[in-house]
């Protein structure tokens, strides 16, 4: 498997990332890797799970947002406005 970098782009998905995660677990559970590609895709999976991490904590944010307005109903309503509009 070609080493691929360790950055993420802010674009990936949760659920892009989540899967290169859990396909990266399974090679290495393999055990077929040389130490060295082991250790690149350990430095991967960790940015993966830092990428997840984040991209959690910011919907767990908009939800709280959502519900500490009017517990979501002025959100809901303005939300069935704009698609009544178009």
């Amino acid at each position: 498997m070609a080493q691929k970098s360790k950055s993420i782009p802010k674009s990936m998905g949760f659920e892009d990332a989540l899967a290169e995660l859990e396909n990266l677990v399974i090679d290495m559970e393999s055990g077929e890797q040389s130490l060295e590609e082991s250790l690149a895709q350990f430095e991967r999976g960790v940015s993966l799970a830092r990428h997840c991490q984040t991209s959690l904590k910011a919907a767990e944010q908009k939800v709280q947002v959502l519900m500490q307005q009017s517990d979501g109903k002025d959100v809901l309503a303005d939300l069935d406005a704009d698609d009544d509009a178009n």
